[in-house]
């Protein structure tokens, strides 16, 4: 028995597998993560249960900048190097536009003086000078990166003994352990956002621990699950923690159903999370920002966008009508939660327009308020100069293109074609736009999975114990990459105690600044891995040079034990009692048509639906247009075509 449980900005999403069958709940999400966690296990009746967790914990502390008081301690020098960064620039034509804030005042930075590092700070009056003065500044948290630590780990040991022995108890973390890649910014970047989540995280971890007395493991944001005491020591590697758990369940269904190319299309209440999927494998980054600060932690490649049920609706100066990022969370919510929200909301256009229903209880425990609904959306129309059908038609209209250009980042602009892919959408407003999305992008279909509304908490059952391992080597040409591999492989293996282990390698053509990561066979000829990468190149960049030297930068190694849940042990939804639930009014781009309502529970496999409808279930809705059908498959998914 396990139970999983995904916080999300709005709704905090729990999956109760019992050895039979699933149980499933949705509550509000709370300031303390910990106390909706623990409202919603004893929801489904799993208190005392092994735990999976899916957590925003780290998400927030840098969004809001919330972590903990962190010292940087790099080579004398280099200090401001967190600060420089790189010469690109976040919009190039944008002369307004500033970076984001470093973690790391100037005070809070210092450098270690010298070469000579390898002696101890007794030994070395520079050094101890150093460690004085950082003792002074009374850190919370050290983060220590020398420009080779990742070629050179013993000199960051020494520094970090230094620090240790003269700040107990102080957490530092070392580029060497987390980061151990070339790239002297970005490998301080992973360095400083681990050490300034560390304490936070911690605190929340052990805070829930004692909470729920159970085991307790953590997805990562590569797609698989560390023990509670490893995130918190790990935090940077959790902090797309909830959003992974969407693309493994996505990938598991995508292959259940033989579909070769998927994209995840999780929307929520903050955000819509999108993931191209390839051959049952959700793509995996190892050089991503998280609100502007690199960090090379390898995670599921997820493009977020602020386009959730919670998006606020306003006007710009030009009187233009636009939608989110900002949210309305959790409290107050949308306007029709009836927890005193006054803001327009997408939740209150869907509601407003008869896509919900007004007698639909939102996330199983939320009656809407239409009236409100209404008044929120009454306001933003005086601004507009519209009626309130037209602002809610206008904000649907509006989300719909955030969320069409967060699919074409993930297809179009990485070399892939949407047209070949399926849509499998979910989240509580998942379903509600979807059909309208792939549409739009002429996409070979929809499928909204059962549990649709929980489908995140669910990919965290499926998630397997994971652990990855990076290792800069810089070899011009192959020469000795063999035994690089291997190393790697056998230090991930050695973490995890076996399993299944895959390997990769960053190649580049000689002289350029970029790597492209293809996957690396043991026993394999050169050649093989060589042409992979000419492919891979020419499909990411529209060429390849194939006469050119082609040089290995870091290799990477993946463990992966087996999940303790697969998507063959599931067992379909049991339908129950009548489907039709009669009809209602909606509102479309092309008026006001009337709309069969169906209750998803009563459907079986087999049934189909013609559009216009509405499928109702306890956490989610979904909306079918007219000449839109959709067909239960065994499963209890729903695929849909026109």
């Amino acid at each position: 028995m396990r139970v999983a449980v995904d916080v999300g900005g709005t709704f905090t999403d729990v999956v109760f597998w019992d050895g039979a069958a699933l149980h499933t709940a949705k509550v509000s999400t709370t300031p303390d993560q910990s106390d909706g966690l623990v409202s919603g296990v004893d929801a489904v009746g799993a208190a005392g249960v092994e735990l999976v967790h899916g957590t925003t914990a780290a998400t927030n502390a840098v969004l809001q900048r919330k972590g903990a008081r962190t010292a940087f301690v790099t080579d004398a020098g280099f200090e401001d190097l967190v600060e420089i960064g790189r010469q690109d620039r976040p919009s190039l034509y944008d002369t307004a536009v500033t970076r984001p804030e470093p973690l790391i005042t100037g005070a809070m930075r210092f450098g270690v003086p010298g070469r000579a590092t390898a002696r101890s700070a007794g030994e070395n009056p520079d050094l101890a000078a150093m460690i004085a003065a950082l003792v002074e500044s009374a850190p919370e948290a050290v983060a220590v990166s020398l420009l080779f630590g990742f070629a050179h780990p013993e000199r960051e040991q020494t520094v970090a003994a230094a620090i240790r022995q003269a700040l107990h108890g102080v957490p530092v973390s070392l580029s060497s352990e987390v980061a151990a890649e070339i790239r002297e910014y970005e490998r301080a970047s992973t360095t400083i956002l681990n050490a300034y989540l560390a304490p936070v995280v911690e605190r929340y971890l052990l805070r829930l621990a004692a909470r729920v007395q159970a085991t307790t493991t953590v997805m990562r944001s590569s797609g698989g699950l560390i023990p509670l005491a490893q995130a918190a020591s790990l935090p940077a590697s959790i902090v797309l923690s909830g959003p992974a758990g969407g693309a493994v369940a996505a990938a598991a269904l995508a292959r259940a159903l033989g579909l070769a190319t998927v994209v995840s299309f999780d929307m929520g209440g903050t955000s819509t999370d999108v993931c191209r999927i390839e051959r049952g494998r959700p793509e995996v980054a190892y050089q991503r920002s998280i609100d502007g600060l690199p960090s090379t932690m390898p995670s599921v490649a997820i493009h977020t966008v602020g386009a959730g049920g919670g998006s606020i609706g306003w006007v710009d100066p030009g009187g233009a009508l636009r939608v989110g990022p900002a949210s309305a969370g959790a409290d107050p919510g949308p306007a029709c939660y009836r927890r005193g929200g006054s803001v327009p909301t997408v939740t209150d256009a869907d509601l407003v327009s008869g896509r919900i229903g007004p007698d639909l209880a939102l996330g199983g425990t939320v009656m809407p308020d239409v009236g409100a609904a209404g008044g929120a959306l009454g306001r933003l129309s005086e601004l507009v100069g519209g009626s309130v059908d037209s602002v809610a038609l206008g904000m649907i209209e509006v989300v719909e293109a955030h969320m069409e250009r967060a699919v074409r980042r993930v297809s179009v602009e990485e070399g892939a074609d949407p047209r070949d892919a399926v849509l499998v959408a979910f989240g509580g407003a998942g379903g509600l736009h979807a059909t309208a999305l792939a549409r739009r992008l002429g996409m070979a279909g929809v499928v909204i999975p059962a549990h649709s509304g929980v489908f995140s908490a669910l990919g965290l059952l499926l998630a397997p114990p994971r652990i990855d391992v990076a290792r800069s080597v810089l070899l011009d040409g192959l020469r000795g990459l063999g035994a690089a591999v291997a190393a790697a492989m056998s230090e991930a293996r050695a973490a995890i105690g076996g399993g299944e282990i895959a390997a990769h390698v960053d190649l580049r053509y000689r002289g350029q600044s970029h790597e492209t990561t293809v996957a690396y066979h043991p026993g394999e000829g050169e050649h093989l891995l060589i042409e992979r990468f000419h492919a891979a190149h020419r499909r990411r960049n529209g060429f390849d040079r194939p006469g050119d030297p082609v040089e290995a930068v870091t290799v990477r190694a993946e463990a992966i034990l087996p999940a303790a849940l697969r998507w063959e042990d599931l067992p379909p939804p049991t339908p129950s009692g009548d489907a039709r639930r009669g009809s209602r009014p909606v509102l479309t781009a092309s008026g006001v048509v009337e709309t069969a309502v169906w209750r998803r529970r009563g459907l079986r496999p087999g049934d189909e639906v013609a559009g216009p409808a509405v499928i109702e279930e306890d956490e989610a809705t979904t909306f079918l247009g007219p000449g839109e059908r959709a067909r239960v498959h065994e499963s209890g998914a729903l695929e849909v075509a026109w």
